[in-house]
């Protein structure tokens, strides 16, 4: 490995590191407003939709496939299963889906 490979490692390790540290060196001992504090609990799952709404049209080119995936998911998360109660029914209700059509 060279010197320029590991200048680079070393500096791409900092440029990541800054972001994630300042918060909490700027905010240490400061309290954030109700508002803004409730916007970010909600980051998490905003980031999470956005990642995974384009996938369910676009997982096949059958648009259904997706939607029932989508659908199956929601509806055993709703009723309360754990995650692997509701990925593992997702993926029974699509291996049907997939072997009547």
């Amino acid at each position: 490995m060279t010197s320029e490979m590991v200048w680079m490692i070393i500096g791409m390790g900092v440029v990541t590191y800054i972001p994630r540290m300042l918060p909490f060196v700027l905010f240490r001992g400061k309290e954030l407003p109700e508002f803004l504090q409730g916007i970010l609990k909600n980051v998490p799952y905003a980031t999470l939709g956005a990642l995974i709404f384009p996938g369910i049209f676009f997982i096949q080119e059958d648009i259904w496939y997706g939607v029932l995936g989508a659908a199956a998911a929601f509806l055993i998360a709703y009723l309360g299963a754990n995650v692997i109660v509701v990925v593992l029914g997702s993926i029974a209700v699509l291996s049907l889906y997939s072997f009547i059509f």
